[in-house]
């Protein structure tokens, strides 16, 4: 087992949740623990696929097995019921935090094409591909930007791509309208977070009235971002020292995510 590849206990979980594989004929050369570990090396390494180790099976294999599961949702479902799996256990804390990271795009992708539609096999798989394929110009150059909602034991709830010049702000609602762990057994899947926190990137209105029935803190606020009140004769420091320990009910002008 190298580095980075699956336990022995991480396998005994992940296994009952993959597809049942053919039963006749000759059992698999390459057994599916190995081409997962190839698969999680590229997503960990960013690697061309064909340079994925010999040792994980031939790179073809290991894309192909990819691309299948990801065109027919199975990666999706696997991630939807381990979600459910640990919620049932108590290991995710619903005070989700939201954020975002923008990546670089690799120099190819400025020559990808821009009706993906028309390709031999067209990209994306379950969810359509956007029609910017995520890419857009921003001071980092060609980038992608990532907008995640995660709980605070790191585990990632839901995920929104856009291009790298998209604000944050404008995607807090669509990743937390993402946020959805259906339950082991009757009940609605669970949507609603107990609190939001968030940078002052994402202090809007619109942002307020989306967390209206979740208890978030106040964010943080400075002279730039929030001056004092009129007429009031205490320093802007003060201000910001006492909008970092009130604790509203979201909903009002004043309230939005808190500070992560």
């Amino acid at each position: 087992m190298g580095r980075g590849d699956l336990t022995d206990e991480q396998w005994a979980v992940l296994e009952p949740l993959l597809p049942k594989g053919a039963r006749a004929g000759r059992p698999p050369v390459w057994p599916r623990r190995r081409l997962i570990d190839g698969i999680r090396f590229r997503v960990r390494t960013g690697v061309p696929w064909r340079d994925v180790p010999i040792e994980y099976g031939p790179w073809g294999r290991v894309y192909d097995l990819f691309r299948r599961w990801q065109r027919n949702g199975t990666w999706h479902r696997i991630l939807i019921r381990l979600q459910s799996l640990a919620d049932v256990k108590g290991a995710i804390t619903w005070d989700l935090s939201v954020d975002s990271t923008i990546c670089r795009a690799h120099q190819h992708a400025a020559g990808a094409r821009k009706q993906g539609d028309l390709q031999k096999e067209p990209p994306g798989g379950m969810f359509a591909e956007p029609r910017d394929h995520g890419l857009g110009r921003s001071r980092g150059g060609f980038t992608t930007k990532l907008h995640l909602a995660v709980e605070q034991g790191q585990k990632p709830m839901s995920i929104v791509v856009t291009a790298g010049q998209r604000g944050d702000s404008p995607q807090f609602e669509p990743v937390l309208e993402k946020v959805r762990v259906p339950r082991i057994g009757p009940g609605r899947p669970r949507v609603r977070p107990n609190r939001v926190r968030a940078d002052k990137a994402y202090a809007s209105r619109k942002t307020a009235l989306t967390c209206a029935d979740v208890e978030s803190a106040a964010p943080s606020l400075t002279r730039s971002t929030r001056p004092a009140t009129e007429g009031s004769s205490a320093p802007a420091a003060a201000v910001h020292r006492s909008s970092t320990r009130r604790t509203t009910r979201p909903g009002t002008p004043s309230s939005a995510a808190s500070t992560g």
